[in-house]
Parts: C-alpha cells; structure tokens; sequence
C-alpha cells in the first residue's frame, strides 16, 4: 500500500472519529485514503477553526482529537487552535502537508520551516522523513499527547511520501497506568493537613479528569475542606456543596479570596500556574503550600512549596481517601456559610431585571444557569464576558464550562461548540462571544449548519473590545479607541440559514434562549449588555478588605 493508507490505518487504530480541517494539493494522496477509511472528515472554513474543534473534542472525551492543513498559510492558519489545546491541557494531533522532499532544501513556493514553527507550541514536532517510520511517529505523537499533562503534537507529511510504496503495520495503541506517589510523602500530606486548623483546596484545570473530581468530591465531602476552583476547574465539585467557594482567577481581589488569606495551609490540585499566578493569592510567599499533581511544580517566587506529591492526580486523592477512612478528619463546613452567602446574595442580585435596551451580565447568566441543565455545555470566548461567566456561572459536573484560561485565544468558542455538540448530540451547548471574538471566526456558522450541530451562540453586543477597555480604564482611567461597528446580526445568521433572535428586554432573554434550543437549526441570540457594570465590579472587588 502507499505510505497515506498507512497513516490513516495508524489513525484509525488510535481510535480517531473525526479529522477537522481544510486540505490543500499536498495532503491529496492523504485525503483519497481517508476516503476509504472510517474516519469522518469535518471541512470547515478556516483551519483555525479546525484547531479549535479537535481542541475542545480532545478536551471532552480525553483522546487525541485531530486537525488538518496543508503547508504554508493552511499551517500557519492552525497555529492559534493549536497553541490553545497546548496551553489549556487538550490533546490533540495536528497534521500539516509539507511540498515535495526534493525542493524542500531551496526557495521553493510556499515552502517553510512548518515542524520548527511548531515546536513552540506543541509538546513534540516531527516531520515523516521515511514512509516506514509512519506507524512509531503516529503512535508517539498520540502517546505523547495523551500523557499527563496532555497538549498538542505536530506530524508533517510531504506529498512525495505519501505517494512511497510502505509494507508496516500500524502499532496498537495501549492504555498505560500513570505512576503513583509513594505512601511515604502521602503520609506527610496528612500530617500537615491534620496540623492545619485553616486548610483550604485550589483546585486546577487537572481535577475535571473524570476519575479526579470523583476522588476529590469524596475527599472534599469527608473532609469538609473548602474548594476554590480556577476558571478551568469549574464543576470539579458541584457547586451546591457546601464547601464550594466558587472560582478565582479575577485580577481584582474577589471575597472568595479572603478564604485563601486567613488559610494556613494551601492544597493545590491539577493547579496551573499560567491560569492564575500565584503572586495574586500568595503576594508575600509565606503560605504553606501542599502541591498534588501530575508533574512537579513549576519553580516560581510566591510558590514555595511545602510538600510536592508528583503522580496521578485521581490516585493520590484516592489514597488521601482511604486515610481518611481510617482516621477522619472533619473540618466545620459552617465556616464557609458567610463566603457562601455573599456570592449567592451577589449572582441573585439581579435576575428579575426588567431593563430595556441594554442587559446586565450578571442577569444573563442567572437565566443561563436557568436554561442549561446539570450536564448541559456552555463554552466562553475570550473577552469581557470571559470574566463575568468565571464569577457568575457554576457547575454541577466537570467539564460543562469550557474556558481558555491558559492560551486565552478569543475565537474559541464558536467552533468549539460545534466539537462539542458532536461529542454530546443529545445536550444542549451554548457558546457565549463577544461581537468581537464571535466575528474572528464566524465563516464556520455554514460548518455547523452543513453537518447538522444544531447549537446556540450568544453574541454579548457592546461594539468594542470590552475586556481591554476595562482593563486600560482600571489602570490608567481612560482607554484608547476600541469601538467598532456591526453587522445585523440577524440577518448575517439567516444569511448562513441560522435561526437569529435579537432581545431587546431583559424578561425575554430565557424565553429566547428556550425558543433557541427548541429550533430545527442553529441559532444566534444576540444580546445589548450593559458594560458598565465592568467598573463598578471593579470598584466593589476592590473595597474587599474585611475578614469573613
């Protein structure tokens, strides 16, 4: 067989349903052999939507999802989707064409270096320079994205040798057990835990692993030991336990911070310090400081650690578990009633708004929170909104708030809605953008329409970049010119045979996003948020000084 037969066997023995992508003449060879194949090509309009796909497919299920390009631009173009499954922990396969091996040492068209633009923001970069060595760079590429933490590997093949005459087989992929800390350092967790009397848990984008929020539910439910999830952490516990303190991750000090201020021992778990540097809870670097997780700490100034657990995450917390079996440890979850009560008090503030004209963000997403069921999907872009739903939106379960909180790349979500309504057909997936973020790649409303994914965006419409506004105005008072203008936007949805709705009154914003789910298309919600509530959060978070 040709050498591209055997490179889509390969993927198919690692269990690949879909490849996203926009191919070009030098991944021909590849794409007739996909054709024969079980794997289902998803082309979509730009290939950084693709990247954005496979990034949130591999997010949802835990396998490798995968993207396509070709050389040049098309790589380029993924370099973004890319760079964010990498930084956010996603595995994922990127796979780019590459021109003939026997011009690629000359100027040549569209030739470049595509493997070391790669290298930066991939875990492991190769190009394919032999047709028999196709089954190994396959199956290292999945292995190495797949291992803790998981993040993003490049293959490239040149359109000559996918045409080369190959007779490998490919390598079966094999499930492998990560390691385990040893009962010596589990131990002194424990001793430290049982001497703290204000202990509290950070827990990071690595706890919504299915088997760790199991583990850590148990742990948190045993123990009574408070939870402060990052922006990626949201749903690791439910969040009406009764030691969930809600989510940090705000530059400005919220009141859930006031939990890790009068705490004499920090348990961080699956913690990444490029979510939320530890500067912003730990400014002075005198915390003690318990880190769980899969790889060693990142060596940083205000994170001093104490005790450094280094295994599988789901693991350690199930021997923590069984320790506390045998010896229970019981802190008062009363103690957190008053932390609890304010944040409760602040999200209800202001959903039986009636406002005309212009919504508060805080009253779309108690009607979110409404609309979604428990195991439901919503996906934030990056912008403003980002830090109203991190604050104001809680879970009941993992990985039904997706957030890119390591990359932070605005463009996400819409595309990543699309992979997540394939991986879960039967829930209901909201994206929420801003009109800035909803317009870097909203030439994929037809993809979503052409293969079927019948989800919900919800545009917050300030015509502007909101989030860089707030923050040139937090520091310097006033902002330079950031405003736009926009499309109609019902009329640009129906133009992509999307269903549009524009609410205008803020007591019709849950019936429109019912009248949405209940369509036979896709459908984009457009929403007038009022912004400035983004000062005076500011403001308020910055008054909390007092101990609760």
């Amino acid at each position: 067989m040709k050498a591209a037969d055997l490179f889509i066997q390969c993927l198919e023995a690692e269990g690949v349903k879909y490849i996203f992508g926009v191919p070009g003449e030098e991944n021909a060879e590849f794409m007739m052999s996909l054709e024969n194949s079980s794997i289902e090509f998803i082309l979509t309009r730009h290939e950084q939507a693709a990247a954005f796909m496979a990034d949130v497919h591999g997010r949802l299920t835990g396998q490798a999802a995968v993207c396509l390009g070709t050389l040049g631009p098309g790589a380029s173009n993924l370099i973004t989707g890319v760079a964010d499954a990498n930084m956010d922990r996603a595995p994922l396969v990127v796979i780019t064409g590459q021109a003939d091996s026997r011009r690629q040492h000359k100027e040549s068209h569209q030739n470049m270096d595509v493997v070391g633009m790669f290298k930066p923001v991939t875990k492991w970069a190769m190009p394919i320079i032999h047709p028999g060595n196709i089954p190994e760079v396959v199956r290292k590429a999945f292995k190495v994205a797949m291992t803790e933490k998981p993040g993003a590997c490049h293959i490239e093949l040149a359109e000559d040798i996918a045409k080369l005459p190959v007779e490998n087989r490919p390598i079966p992929s094999k499930r492998m057990r990560r390691p385990v800390p040893d009962d010596k350092i589990v131990n002194q967790v424990m001793d430290l835990i049982r001497s703290a009397k204000n202990p509290v848990i950070l827990a990071g984008n690595g706890t919504i692993r299915k088997r760790a929020s199991t583990q850590l539910r148990q742990f948190a439910d045993a123990t009574g030991i408070g939870v402060i999830s990052t922006f990626m952490g949201k749903g690791c516990i439910s969040r009406h336990a009764p030691n969930y303190l809600f989510t940090i991750g705000l530059q400005a000090k919220d009141v859930v911070a006031l939990a890790i201020d009068a705490a004499d021992l920090v348990i961080t778990l699956g913690y990444d310090l490029v979510e939320y540097h530890p500067r912003l809870w730990n400014p002075k670097a005198d915390k003690r400081i318990v880190h769980i997780d899969f790889l060693p700490a990142e060596v940083d100034e205000n994170y001093r650690i104490d005790v450094e657990v280094v295994g599988d995450l789901g693991h350690t917390l199930w021997m923590l578990n069984e320790r506390i079996k045998q010896e229970p440890i019981r802190y008062d979850v009363n103690e957190y009633q008053p932390i609890r009560d304010v944040m409760l008090s602040d999200f209800a503030e202001h959903k039986d708004d009636d406002t005309e004209g212009s919504i508060r963000p805080q009253k779309v997403l108690w009607d979110v929170r409404k609309v979604l069921g428990a195991t439901d999907i919503l996906l934030s872009d990056v912008g403003a909104h980002k830090m109203w739903i991190a604050r104001y939106y809680h879970c009941d379960e993992p990985n039904t708030c997706l957030i890119s909180n390591g990359f932070c790349s605005m463009g996400f979500a819409l595309p990543g809605a699309i992979a997540a309504k394939l991986v879960n057909p039967d829930k209901r997936v909201l994206a929420i953008c801003g009109d800035g973020g909803f317009l870097m790649n909203v030439q994929d409303l037809e993809t979503a329409r052409r293969i079927g994914t019948n989800i919900v965006v919800m545009i917050w419409e300030d015509r502007g970049y909101g989030l860089i506004e707030w923050k040139q105005r937090n520091e310097f008072g006033y902002n330079t010119e950031l405003s736009f203008d926009n499309p109609d936007f019902v009329k640009l949805a129906e133009a992509f045979d999307w269903k549009g709705i524009q609410v205008e009154n803020a007591r019709d914003l849950a019936p429109a996003l019912e009248q949405a789910f209940a369509a036979d298309r896709p459908c984009l919600v457009v929403v007038p948020i009022d912004y400035g509530e983004n000062s005076l959060l500011t403001e308020r978070l910055g008054n909390i000084a007092h101990a609760i």
